[in-house]
């Protein structure tokens, strides 16, 4: 079904009729949350769990979305934070992947790092990205095979090619089981050997700015779908790689999420493997032994430089792409 005509501000006749679509949704939640903000001490919060919010303006602004991209493509399935499957198709090869504001925590304290995220889903693959960050008004967009933006600008992730030399983010542990000792082995695994470790508080945010090189890799655990959906297009169109802590691509439903540039990808593969919940026996019993010691289950700063410098991906993706993306 084609989508109906939109308004000019929405429309680029070089984009693809559906990822229109997407960004006319994303703006008109981009409207909602910045009225919110103006005044963000009177929007009404509840909590879904410890450390977990959602507030008012989530479910208006996944409300407006859901609207939008239904009035274009009703036949259309959903995949929404707040309410799952409850709209659109059950059936369709189409299913738009929908987080109506990834950072609700900065959000309700007035920090002003957060954004929407949508993605589109063809047959379980990911096939036009938008997210879209109203405070700045920054739109990050790809389609599958047409590189990725920011704001019509073409975007291409780092040149970086030494870990030592790179800015890392990632997501703290919040959740009630997380295992904050093995989170923080795993962080000094990474800092020790980074120029930089940053915790933006925005996955998708996070995603969005490895495409354009703001930072050269990416790393979180417990993550859900329509956290990573729009930002894994992203990523990949802008040449980089993504997946799990092990290097494997089928990562979307796995709740681990490793991005970066091609080399810088293949550097922390080795580190971070070893936490994986797909980690060797081996490999699990050294990290929970690192965990109960307060000790990082791999090597000093001594050997850090060298060993980073040499890394090599472990992994056919990383591997791949080291002669493919990686012309650095």
């Amino acid at each position: 079904m084609a989508a109906p005509c939109q308004p000019p501000q929405f429309m680029s006749s070089n984009l693809h009729p559906m990822l229109n679509v997407a960004i006319k949704a994303a703006r008109a939640a981009g409207a909602i949350i910045n009225r919110a903000a103006l005044d963000v001490e009177s929007v009404r919060i509840s909590q879904k769990q410890i450390n977990d919010f959602v507030t008012e303006v989530d479910h208006a602004s996944e409300k407006i979305i859901i609207e939008t991209l239904l009035t274009a493509y009703p036949g259309h399935g959903i995949l929404a934070e707040e309410s799952g499957s409850e709209y659109g198709a059950k059936d369709s090869e189409f299913v738009w992947i929908i987080d109506p504001l990834d950072g609700t925590t900065n959000f309700i304290h007035g920090f002003p790092v957060y954004c929407v995220s949508i993605a589109l889903a063809v047959r379980g693959k990911v096939e036009q990205a938008v997210i879209y960050d109203p405070s700045r008004n920054d739109l990050f967009t790809a389609t599958k095979g047409r590189g990725a933006y920011l704001n019509e600008r073409r975007i291409r992730v780092s040149k970086r090619t030494q870990l030592k030399d790179c800015l890392i983010s990632t997501g703290f542990p919040f959740r009630p089981g997380d295992n904050f000792k093995s989170y923080l082995n795993m962080m000094a695994d990474v800092m020790q050997r980074t120029a930089g470790l940053r915790r933006p508080g925005a996955a998708a945010l996070d995603l969005a700015y490895v495409a354009a090189g703001f930072t050269d890799g990416f790393f979180e655990t417990g993550l859900s779908i329509w956290d990573v959906a729009a930002g894994s297009l992203l990523v990949t169109e802008a040449g980089g790689l993504v997946g799990n802590f092990t290097g494997e691509a089928d990562f979307l439903e796995q709740r681990e999420c490793l991005a970066g540039s091609p080399r810088i990808y293949g550097q922390l593969v080795p580190i971070l493997s070893k936490y994986s919940k797909f980690a060797s026996a081996g490999d699990k019993a050294a990290v929970r032994q690192a965990a109960a010691t307060d000790a990082p289950a791999t090597g000093s700063q001594d050997d850090t430089d060298e060993g980073t410098d040499a890394a090599e991906p472990t992994n056919p993706q990383a591997d791949a792409a080291k002669g493919e993306d990686a012309p650095f």
